[in-house]
């Protein structure tokens, strides 16, 4: 008897060591992500397995085209507004959402370039203009620069965009001085080699993303990853986000 009780209790154990998670996570919270996810598997004994991708855009490598082809996950990490979509289809575990931190918009110039000024928004349009080659990542603050800032600076005509699968591939070809300017959340922007961080953009063409974490509805995992989500949402990562050019959500 008592054998058995010390098999059954070891088997136990290692079934609890062996617990896994798979998380898809936009670029736009990875610099937190990454900074403190080793800190959660250590502390919980959970293995994490972490896939990539895109917040909102078209093409394959959208989290919302990923799990509409059938790749798994048990937690999403992304903006909000792609949030949105994967809600809107039922894909969420409902009130199972976080809001995990907040990043303007930022821009970039490859290292060694000088930093324009895009201190008021005249400054920031001219220095587009002057540019002429910027890259966008196609998620959430590319849609937006597409289609609603850049046509409201009236610079469209005047610029040449480049758009990116994911924010990661805009920072490779800025980094390797195949475009002047990249724009999108400071996030992606700040500590990341071959790039220099200029600054946030006006206040009046910004946006503030918020980006979020949610449960997969009909994951077999909910309790691991309600412990995973209340890890990144709590004080702990305060300064992982400030170290990633995020703020904490208002």
């Amino acid at each position: 008897m008592k054998f058995l009780f010390v098999f059954l209790l070891s088997l136990l154990l290692s079934t609890q060591a062996m617990a896994q998670l798979e998380v898809i996570i936009s670029g736009g919270f990875s610099g937190p992500y990454n900074q403190m996810l080793p800190g959660f598997e250590q502390k919980t004994g959970i293995k994490v397995v972490t896939k990539s991708g895109a917040s909102q855009g078209s093409g394959p490598k959208t989290i919302k085209a990923q799990l509409n082809a059938g790749v798994t996950a048990d937690v999403v990490i992304l903006s909000r507004e792609g949030l949105a979509e994967l809600m809107a289809q039922n894909k969420i575990a409902p009130n199972s959402d976080v809001d995990l931190a907040q990043a303007p918009l930022g821009l970039a110039v490859p290292t060694g370039n000088p930093k324009p000024d895009i201190s008021t928004t005249k400054a920031f349009a001219d220095a587009l203009v002057k540019a002429k080659k910027i890259v966008v990542p196609g998620s959430t603050s590319g849609i937006y620069l597409k289609t609603e800032l850049f046509p409201r600076l009236g610079i469209s005509n005047q610029i040449e965009v480049q758009v990116t699968e994911r924010g990661s591939e805009s920072t490779a070809i800025l980094a390797a001085h195949k475009a002047n300017i990249a724009v999108q959340p400071s996030s992606e922007l700040v500590n990341i080699p071959g790039i220099d961080y200029v600054g946030a953009l006006p206040s009046d063409v910004q946006l503030i993303q918020t980006f979020s974490a949610a449960i997969i509805q009909n994951s077999p995992n909910q309790q691991a990853a309600k412990k995973l989500i209340e890890y990144l949402s709590s004080p702990s990562a305060a300064v992982p986000i400030k170290n990633s050019g995020m703020n904490l959500v208002r």
